[in-house]
């Protein structure tokens, strides 16, 4: 519970929760954090996007730890299984940055490719400009890297709903229906199937998670990362579905542009939630990736 808002449980919403085996709770920040770690190898770091949680790579990271990397994806503050941060710097982008180092420091894991999608490529983009994560290249998945401009969620209409105690209760009683959650889902142009449609519903029901995901929105500033992107240092590989509603495509070519390491890999179906419709074809970009940042053998072809 979070300031009498319900947040998903793990022995309800979590009971068939995907790769459940390899979960596990690790306390930092005064947070307890939810973790899903698999596979030997090389370590590459997932990073989900506002709303979603570690369900969003139920299909991804199983790809890659089968080929040969030890993946580990987590869910953000207020997300999914991990507790709401106290205040709503914990949901800002530099207060995400600096708990997601302190997890990543208190489960001993340094990433080698760093995977984001939409608003969790900010949260690593910030990282690797801070030095607090080192990753020898860094993936964004439809990344979320410009300020979104006149989008109502991403404005002070944003804060008035976080600010409102009834907003986070109300939205939830509205996702209850899974035709609502699919058709919200399909509004990105994404095409989940029923499984994932599924599990958001189950988390759109929580109020805890939905006041987190409307608190992200309210406290997300892209300014900053948008005028220190040319100083990062690793490649950066901009994934962008052409079907993508909720971020522009043209927004990886305008961020390439800006960048001396960046380059755009475009990918002609999958709309937002690309990794969740396109696993197969994402976890060979991100393996493509990893072998021209020199972490793991460049294979044939």
């Amino acid at each position: 519970m979070f300031g009498g808002l319900r947040s998903p449980s793990w022995s309800v919403e979590g009971r068939d929760w995907p790769n459940r085996a390899f979960s596990r709770f690790v306390r930092s920040g005064g947070l307890l954090w939810h973790l899903q770690e698999m596979g030997e190898g090389p370590r590459v770091l997932f990073v989900h996007g506002t709303g979603a949680a570690t369900h969003s790579f139920r299909d991804l990271a199983p790809l890659l730890a089968a080929s040969g990397f030890r993946v580990l994806a987590l869910d953000l503050p207020g997300h999914g299984f991990t507790q709401h941060p106290a205040s709503g710097d914990g949901l800002s982008l530099p207060g995400m940055a600096r708990l997601v180092r302190g997890v990543l420091a208190e489960a001993g894991f340094e990433p080698q490719v760093a995977v984001g999608h939409s608003a969790g490529a900010a949260v690593l983009v910030a990282m690797a400009l801070d030095g607090s994560i080192r990753p020898e290249t860094v993936v964004a998945l439809n990344g979320a890297l410009l300020p979104i401009r006149g989008a109502a969620l991403f404005s002070p209409l944003a804060k008035l709903l976080f600010l409102n105690p009834l907003a986070p209760r109300l939205f939830a009683l509205r996702a209850i229906s899974r035709d609502a959650t699919r058709r919200l889902l399909e509004s990105t142009g994404s095409a989940v199937d029923a499984r994932g449609v599924e599990l958001y519903a189950r988390l759109f029901r929580s109020s805890g998670h939905v006041a987190a995901t409307l608190g992200m929105m309210a406290n997300w500033d892209l300014d900053p990362i948008e005028r220190r992107l040319p100083a990062l240092a690793m490649p950066l590989v901009l994934v962008a579905a052409a079907d993508d509603r909720a971020i522009p495509p043209a927004d990886a070519r305008t961020v390439a542009a800006r960048m001396p390491n960046a380059r755009v890999v475009p990918i002609r179906r999958g709309g937002h939630l690309v990794h969740e419709s396109e696993p197969a074809e994402i976890a060979a970009l991100i393996r493509r990736a990893a072998a021209e940042a020199g972490v793991v053998p460049a294979g044939p072809g």
